[in-house]
């Protein structure tokens, strides 16, 4: 009987110790399958500072070229099931920025936006691309679109989901908790991640326990680095004073029932730019292109289609 006990025991606490490794391999696996199914192909691209990690796809003589930014904390596997629509007819581009996913954290980086936006020129021109159909979500939308606005004749489009970069009427639920002096990104716990993923998105995709644990200790492990770069990013000199020089067309995508970026800021965007298309989703949150990847795809889809062919 003690023997059984103590054989007992002996799992739990080994079933506890591996939990989220077993998580952390279960998502790369699942996410390098992916990846392999869509055709999206996984190359360090070298460029001034760093090789940036970096998903390539698409039938290299296609004619345009869809270049994809996450947001902060993410990384280039959240544009996986939205890519998967593109990659016929489009060359896809879809890097960890510095300081996420693969492309990896350097203490003293540099990660504000100006900085992250000009590593994105230096990719393309590592590409042999000249310009681009550009979609950023969240800090990526923010980094987006300071590109259209600094390198404009780079974007030929801009897509923004949710993005990051301007000052909302209202305040969202992370704003308030910034406010009293507390980041949601920064997770000490189980607990806190629970909390924190909740915000995140209003109707997510299914995702075993095993490797929500995992996601929830990467983001204790990485709470120094993300801490560095939310600092970097958030002082960055927000977008507003440039909207004006932004004359991409553009589409402006929202979940209304974003806690992280309030939907309130849609209509400061809308008045901002020269050309755009707006929607707002109900029931949706932080990432529409995550929560609803093939009808997110299909309004992008329209989107590109119905641009000039001088724009294309």
């Amino acid at each position: 009987m003690y023997l059984l006990l103590i054989a007992v025991l002996l799992l739990l606490l080994w079933i506890w110790r591996t939990w989220p490794r077993i998580g952390h391999l279960l998502y790369n696996a699942s996410m390098a399958l992916e990846a392999r199914m869509y055709h999206l192909r996984k190359v360090t691209v070298p460029i001034a500072e760093m090789g940036m990690v970096t998903y390539l796809g698409g039938p290299a003589t296609a004619e345009k070229t869809i270049l994809m930014l996450h947001g902060y904390s993410c990384d280039k596997t959240i544009w996986l099931r939205f890519a998967r629509h593109f990659v016929d007819d489009y060359r896809v581009i879809i890097p960890d920025l510095a300081g996420h996913g693969e492309t990896g954290f350097k203490a003293g980086g540099g990660y504000d936006i100006p900085t992250q936006a000009q590593r994105l020129i230096q990719l393309l021109d590592a590409c042999q691309v000249d310009t681009v159909h550009l979609i950023g979500n969240s800090m990526g939308g923010y980094i987006a679109a300071w590109l259209a606005a600094t390198h404009p004749e780079r974007v030929a489009s801009l897509a923004l989901i949710d993005p990051a970069g301007l000052s909302s009427p209202e305040p969202s639920d992370m704003e308030r908790m910034l406010a009293h002096g507390s980041n949601p990104f920064l997770i000490h716990s189980g607990a806190e991640f629970a909390q924190f993923y909740a915000m995140t998105m209003a109707s997510p995709p299914w995702v075993p326990a095993v490797v929500l644990a995992a996601l929830a200790e990467r983001y204790q492990r990485r709470r120094d680095e993300l801490a560095e770069i939310f600092e970097d990013f958030h002082a960055s000199q927000p977008i507003g004073s440039h909207l004006h020089d932004i004359r991409a067309p553009a589409l402006l995508l929202w979940g209304r029932e974003d806690r992280l970026l309030h939907v309130s800021s849609a209509q400061v965007w809308a008045k901002g730019l020269a050309s755009v298309r707006m929607e707002i989703w109900d029931g949706i949150g932080h990432m529409p292109m995550v929560e609803r990847p093939g009808r997110t795809a299909q309004v992008y889809h329209d989107f590109l289609q119905a641009l000039a062919p001088q724009q294309q």
